[in-house]
Parts: C-alpha cells; sequence; structure tokens
C-alpha cells in the first residue's frame, strides 16, 4: 500500500510539474509580443548598419555605393543561439551641381531565436535627400539630410517545436497532439514605416561629424499571435551622433553613440575606432583604396563590452567583434555574449560622380 502511494504522488508530481511547465511556455507566447518586441535588435557593429540607426544616415559616406553584410550570434552559452542577418545597399546620386544629392537604399534583416523559432524578415527600401547648405566645392560640405523608409515585415514561429501539457496523455508524450487553438495565427505580415532627419558637415576631410534623430515604427502595427489580442508594435525614437578627426599623417580617431528609446526601455550605444593606413590611397577617396587597420570598443550601457577589429583593402572592408557580457545574466553566460562579423564593399562609380565636389561622406 505505502508502495502505491508513493508511486501515486510522485506521479502526481510530475504531472504538476509537467503542467506548470507547460503553462509557463504559454504564457511566454501570448507574452511574446509584448517581451520580445519591446526592443529592437542591435548590432554590436551599429555604424556599419545606417539604415538600422537612422535612415537619414544613408548615404553619408566615401564613394557612391556601398553593401554591407552583418551576421550575428548571441546567448549560445545560455540557450539556443539566437541568429541575426542584414544586408544593406546604398546608391547615392547628384541633383544638380550646387551639391545636391538623393540615397537609394534597400534594408534587408531577417532574425531568428530561440526552440520556437520565433523570427523576422524586414524588406525595407528607403529614400534619402541630402540639402548641400554650403558650397560643395568650396573647402567644405554641410548637409542636411531627411529619410522615409518603408516596407513589408514577416514574421513567424513553428508551434511543433513546442510542448504543451495536453500533449502528455495517460501519463505518455504525444507529439502529434499540438494545441494550436491558443494561436489565430502562426505567422503574419504587416507594414513598417521609418522616418530620420540629420545634419552632416565634412570640414575637408579634416573632420567630420553628424548627428541625428528618426523615429521607427510609426505606423504602430499589430504583432500578436494570440486570439483576442491587440499588441501594437511601440515606436522607437533614436539620437545619433558620429565624429572622426585626423589624428595624423596616417591614421583617424572615429567615435560614435546612438541612444535608442523604446515602450519605456532606453539603451545607449557608444564606440570608439582608432585607424591606421599601411598603404597609399589609389585615389583622392580616403576609404576607397586604402590599406588600413582599425581597432578599438564598443559598449552598450549596462550590457556588454564589445571589442572590434576591422580591415580595409582596396574597395573590400571586413569587421569582427565579440560581446563580452557584463549584464546580470554573466553568471550564467559567464561572460559570453556573442559573435558579429560584418563585411563590405564601397566604391565611387565615375558614371554618378560630379567632379570638384567635396564628398559628404563620413
Amino acid at each position: 500500500m505505502r508502495q502505491w502511494r508513493t508511486i501515486y504522488l510522485q506521479r502526481k508530481c510530475d504531472l504538476n510539474q509537467i503542467v506548470m511547465k507547460k503553462i509557463s511556455y504559454i504564457i511566454c507566447i501570448c507574452l511574446l509580443p509584448q517581451c520580445l518586441w519591446a526592443q529592437d535588435f542591435v548590432f554590436s557593429q551599429f555604424y556599419e548598419s545606417p539604415l538600422l540607426r537612422n535612415p537619414a544616415l544613408a548615404g553619408i559616406m566615401q564613394g557612391n555605393l556601398r553593401i554591407v553584410s552583418a551576421y550575428r550570434s548571441q546567448w549560445s552559452s545560455v540557450t539556443v543561439p539566437y541568429e541575426t542577418q542584414a544586408l544593406s545597399a546604398e546608391v547615392r546620386l547628384p541633383l544638380n551641381l550646387t551639391g545636391d544629392y538623393l540615397t537609394t537604399s534597400l534594408q534587408l534583416t531577417k532574425d531568428v531565436a530561440g526552440d520556437s523559432k520565433l523570427g523576422r524578415t524586414q524588406l525595407l527600401p528607403a529614400i534619402t535627400f541630402h540639402k548641400a547648405l554650403s558650397d560643395a566645392q568650396g573647402e567644405s560640405a554641410n548637409y542636411l539630410n531627411f529619410s522615409v523608409m518603408g516596407g513589408l515585415v514577416q514574421s513567424s514561429f513553428d508551434p511543433t517545436k513546442m510542448t504543451f501539457d495536453d500533449q502528455f496523455v495517460g501519463g505518455s508524450f504525444n507529439p502529434g497532439n499540438i494545441t494550436t487553438a491558443v494561436f489565430s495565427r502562426t505567422s503574419m505580415t504587416y507594414g513598417d514605416l521609418s522616418a530620420g532627419l540629420s545634419f552632416s558637415s565634412n570640414n575637408a576631410g579634416t573632420i567630420k561629424y553628424y548627428a541625428g534623430i528618426a523615429g521607427y515604427h510609426l505606423v504602430r502595427s499589430k504583432v500578436s499571435f494570440y486570439k483576442n489580442d491587440v499588441a501594437i508594435l511601440k515606436p522607437r525614437y533614436v539620437l545619433n551622433a558620429g565624429m572622426n578627426m585626423q589624428t595624423g599623417e596616417n591614421d583617424r580617431f572615429y567615435v560614435y553613440g546612438d541612444l535608442n528609446m523604446q515602450g519605456g526601455n532606453r539603451q545607449l550605444m557608444l564606440g570608439i575606432l582608432y585607424k591606421f593606413n599601411i598603404g597609399q590611397y589609389e585615389n583622392d577617396d580616403e576609404e576607397i583604396g586604402s590599406k588600413s587597420v582599425s581597432f578599438g570598443a564598443s559598449y552598450r550601457w549596462g550590457d556588454a563590452l564589445i571589442p572590434v577589429g576591422k580591415i580595409y583593402f582596396s574597395k573590400f572592408f571586413a569587421g569582427v567583434s565579440y560581446d563580452v557580457n557584463v549584464s546580470k545574466l554573466r553568471s550564467a553566460s559567464q561572460f559570453r555574449g556573442g559573435l558579429e562579423v560584418s563585411a563590405g564593399y564601397i566604391t565611387n562609380l565615375n558614371i554618378l560622380k560630379v567632379p570638384n565636389q567635396i564628398c559628404p561622406g563620413f
């Protein structure tokens, strides 16, 4: 009798644990729009993704064509890695001889998180107008830049990768009995709209700086998978600033910063880079045709310290960084955050270049 009572209590305890675990899964999924969309993802090498920082920073570059890709994997030491990929392209077009420009851009991103493969794919074209505030053929160039970016976002998750309490029938696991009635859908597509404004200055290449402000998710789309629930994608506002200056005949010093604000959350990103040229320029453009190495660090306030390295070789560049986690999760993560790599191509197409104009680029 005592043996049967012990078996009964053990099974009851196991069942309670299973039920509580599955309920927690359901609660987590029901709150996905509120918690996982509380803040947008960011790259540690955030300065390589201008459209994700502020669409008005597109086209502020050396050359008139830039293509950049980035890949990020994080939290592999804690759970299933979160993976983020991005690809962007920018083409700057001259409008007139006074120095006005138009930049057409395209931003593509894809991120996947967790066992349920919760992911988003974004396709966001953008257009940026650069208004020259000074004579672009003089010693310096000042620009006011305005941009609009909008497109489609597709989001989904895989419920077959998750388990629920009604999959345990008669003490055995039944993978075919999956509760999906909780969800009105497992995928969605919605529109997104962003806009930005920035000011940039190029003092004959000696000192360059910019400052900007942008708003993302301005259409406030509904993003819930849960039936009878209305979750609105909260807007994100960001302040940007950056500067670089020549510190020697063959070196420059770069400083970057972003402050993101979304849904009551704040995130401050700071970065510095020191660049040293190891070869001669092939033309008059600072970045194009140069051979250089850069090293520095970024800091995501209260979250991660990020050493960064970058190399330029002719018109190609590549960067690598690693998040050293310093948040409250550092005990579980053992300070391991995530690896990020970036690569790109930048050039100056002669058919898009106006002679004798100072490049507005950073």
